[in-house]
C-alpha cells in the first residue's frame, strides 16, 4: 500500500486547510478547457528547457451538474522530432504527489525529475499530469490535525487507534462541510476521467501510460474507463485496483528475501540466531505477546527519564520499519531504546498537515468481499496485523468518496499491452501484484526486478543501460524482443544500517533451549 494508514491514526481534533470553494473555478471557464502559458527551465544537463504549462478545467463532481469547476495542472514537453509515436502519460504516485511540484527552478530535485523527461522526448511528447485535490495549478486539499498524544504507559492498540481514527474523519468531514468543496468528487475514477479529458483538450487519440505505485493504479482506472484511447503502457511498483491493502503474506515474502540475502553478509554473522533473522523476529514477537516491554528513554525536549511501554502491536504496526536487519538485532537482544525513542515521538503531541486526496480514493477503492477474507485470514497477520485493513473498513461511509463498487476492483481481460516492473524486494507494492494482474493482461510481460526495491525503474535506469533501452523500445514501439523477464539488480550496502553494539557473549536463553 502506498500510505499506511497506521500513520494516519494519530489525530483526534482536526482544524482544516481550506481553500476557497472558488480557488480553482471561475464562471469564465468551461468543463474541458485549457489555460496553457510558455515556461522554461535551465539545467547543466539540458541548458534552457522550454515547456507548456497548463490547467485544465474539469466539473468537482461529475455526477452534479451544478459542480463547481477545479484546476488540474499538466506540464507538456514536446518530442524533440515528429516520430509519429502516441505522447506518454505521466502518472504521479501517492495519493498526494506532483510531478509538477518539481518543475521549479529553485528545486533540488529538478535535475532527477527531469530525467525521465528526457529519455521519454526522444520519440514522443510527454505529459506530466497532476492529481486532482493535489495541483497547485488548482486546489491542495489537507487538513492539520492535532493528535494530543497517547498513553505512554500502555502498548499500542489497533481497536483504540482505529476508533481515534473514525473521530478524526468525522471532524475532518465535518470541517468540510460548509466549505462549498464537494468531497464526493474524488474518486480514481474522476482522475481517469481527467485523463481522457486532458487528452482530448490538447488534441491527441491515443495515449502511453507510464506510472508507478498510485500511478500504476491510476493506469489502471484509466485502463478500465477508457480502454481505446491506451496504446500501451509501462507500470512498476504495481498496484491493481484491487490491491490497495498488500497481502502481509506477499509483504513478509518481500522481507524474507531481503532477509535471506543479508543473512550471507559477514557482518550479521556474530548476531544471527540459530534460524537467521526470521527466528529473531518471531521470537521479539513471542516475548512481546507473552507481556510488553517496559523501555526508559530520556526525553531530548525535557530532559527527564520517561517510561514507554510497548507491546505486540506496536511490533505489528511498525514491522515494516523494525525489520531492518540491525534494527531487528537490536530488538532481538533487548536493545529497545531506538525504538522507544520513534514510539515516544509518534505518541507525543504534535500536529501534522494530511494530504485529503489519498484517504479519499483508498477509501472509496476500499476491497473486494474476497480479498477481504484473504487478507483476514493470511498467515503473515501475526506479524503485520490488520493495520491497513480496519482502519480503511471502519471509514468507509464516513468519508464521502463514493465506493467504487465490486466489478471496478474485479480484474477483467484487456487486450493492451502493458509491460509490468517489479522488485522482488518490493515492500509497498509486493512482486506479487505483478504477479497476479499479468495473466489478465495477454499482451503484457513482467520483468522482475531480484533485489529490486519499490523505486526499481530508477534502479535500472541507473545500472542496467541495455534493459532501459529495451523499455524505451516498449514504449516508442510496443516491441518487448529484447526485453528479460528477470534481472539482477546490485545491491547498495549503504541501504542498511550497521549494527551499534558489540557482538553478544551467549544467545538468549529461549532460542537455545531445545
Amino acid at each position: 500500500m502506498r500510505q499506511t494508514f497506521a500513520v494516519l491514526l494519530l489525530a483526534l481534533a482536526v482544524s482544516s486547510h481550506l481553500p476557497s470553494a472558488g480557488a480553482s473555478g471561475t464562471p469564465s471557464r468551461e468543463p474541458g478547457e485549457v489555460v496553457i502559458e510558455k515556461a522554461s527551465l535551465t539545467t547543466s544537463e539540458t541548458g534552457k528547457l522550454a515547456f507548456e504549462l497548463g490547467t485544465l478545467y474539469v466539473p468537482e463532481n461529475r455526477a452534479d451538474p451544478k459542480s463547481r469547476l477545479i484546476g488540474v495542472g499538466f506540464a507538456r514537453f514536446r518530442a524533440l522530432r515528429p516520430t509519429g509515436s502516441p505522447p506518454l502519460f505521466l502518472l504521479p504516485g501517492g495519493p498526494g504527489y506532483s510531478f509538477l511540484m518539481e518543475l521549479r527552478q529553485s528545486s533540488k530535485k529538478l535535475a532527477s525529475s527531469l530525467r525521465d523527461v528526457l529519455l521519454y522526448r526522444r520519440f514522443a511528447d510527454v505529459v506530466l499530469v497532476d492529481q486532482r485535490g493535489y495541483s497547485q495549478r488548482g486546489d491542495i486539499l489537507k487538513f492539520r490535525y492535532r493528535d494530543p498524544g497517547r498513553p505512554l504507559d500502555q502498548p499500542a492498540s489497533l481497536a483504540s487507534e482505529t476508533a481515534a481514527y473514525v473521530g478524526m474523519a468525522k471532524a475532518a468531514v465535518a470541517e468540510f462541510a460548509g466549505s462549498g468543496i464537494d468531497l464526493r468528487g474524488y474518486t480514481v475514477k474522476d482522475c481517469a476521467d481527467d485523463v481522457d479529458d486532458l487528452r482530448q483538450a490538447i488534441g491527441y487519440g491515443r495515449i502511453i501510460l507510464v506510472g508507478g505505485s498510485f500511478g500504476s493504479q491510476w493506469s489502471f482506472a484509466v485502463m478500465r474507463r477508457h480502454p481505446d484511447i491506451v496504446a500501451r503502457a509501462l507500470l512498476w511498483g504495481v498496484e491493481p485496483l484491487d490491491n490497495g491493502v498488500d497481502m502481509p503474506s506477499d509483504v513478509l515474502a518481500a522481507i524474507r528475501r531481503i532477509w535471506r540475502e543479508e543473512e550471507k553478509d559477514p557482518q550479521w554473522q556474530p548476531y544471527l540466531p540459530p534460524g537467521g533473522f526470521t527466528a529473531a523476529a518471531s521470537e521479539v514477537l513471542r516475548r512481546l505477546e507473552q507481556a510488553p516491554v517496559v523501555v526508559r528513554v530520556k526525553n531530548d525536549q525535557t530532559h527527564e527519564t520517561i517510561p514507554i511501554t510497548l507491546g505486540r502491536e506496536d511490533f505489528q504496526r511498525d514491522f515494516l520499519r523494525v525489520q531492518e536487519p540491525a534494527f531487528l538485532l537490536s530488538l532481538y537482544y533487548e536493545h529497545y531504546d531506538r525504538w522507544a525513542r520513534s514510539v515516544l515521538k509518534e505518541r507525543s503531541d504534535h500536529e501534522e498537515d494530511t494530504a485529503l486526496i489519498g484517504i479519499l480514493i483508498d477509501s472509496s477503492l476500499g476491497v473486494t468481499p474476497k480479498r477481504e477474507l484473504r487478507l483476514r485470514r493470511d498467515p503473515a497477520v501475526g506479524f503485520l496485523g490488520l493495520w491497513q485493513l480496519a482502519p480503511l473498513e471502519a471509514v468507509a461511509d464516513i468519508w464521502p468518496s463514493p465506493d467504487v463498487g465490486d466489478a471496478f476492483r474485479t480484474e477483467v481481460v484487456s487486450p493492451i499491452p502493458v509491460v509490468f516492473v517489479n522488485g522482488d524486494w518490493d515492500t509497498s507494492t509486493p512482486v506479487e501484484n505483478a504477479l497476479e494482474v499479468a495473466p489478465f493482461f495477454p499482451k503484457g510481460r513482467v520483468l522482475v526486478g531480484v533485489n529490486g526495491r519499490h523505486g526499481v525503474l530508477e534502479q535500472i535506469d541507473k545500472t542496467l543501460p541495455k534493459v532501459m533501452a529495451a523499455l524505451l523500445e516498449f514504449l516508442r514501439t510496443g516491441k518487448t524482443a529484447n526485453l528479460p523477464d528477470r534481472v539482477t539488480l546490485p545491491i547498495d550496502r549503504k541501504d542498511f544500517d550497521a549494527i551499534d553494539f558489540p557482538p553478544p557473549e551467549h544467545k538468549p536463553v529461549s532460542l537455545r533451549d531445545p
